[in-house]
């Protein structure tokens, strides 16, 4: 029986060549920003921002409040403390989260 000629490269390397490998780069992360669906802004009536208004001037710094509000394209709910309301910006922070009223949805104070 005649040896066989030595490999040049060692197994642990050959098997490298079997591995998976991204043909497209950032491919698997772009399929997966296509596949999420997007929610459109619901078209805010009077009577809701009538509501709206109301719950807002109920509400204080120091509060823990939960508000569903439209971000990038979704609704998001967060509940937290009122740090600061702004009336002429128009924005209210919860916690580290900067919102504009415009983006709001609904506001809840919770009762403690």
């Amino acid at each position: 029986m005649a040896n066989r000629p030595k490999s040049p490269m060692p197994i642990s390397e050959r098997a490298k060549q079997f591995l998976p490998f991204a043909a497209v780069k950032g491919l698997p992360e772009a399929l997966a920003k296509k596949e999420k669906v997007s929610e459109l802004k619901v078209e805010m009536t009077e009577a809701l921002a009538m509501r709206l208004d109301e719950k807002l001037k109920c509400i204080q710094k120091g509060d823990r409040v939960t508000v569903t509000y439209y971000h990038t394209d979704a609704y998001v709910k967060l509940t937290g403390a009122v740090d600061h309301i702004d009336p002429i910006f128009r924005t209210i922070q919860i916690d580290d989260t900067m919102i504009e009223i415009d983006d709001l949805l609904d506001l809840d104070l919770m009762n403690e």
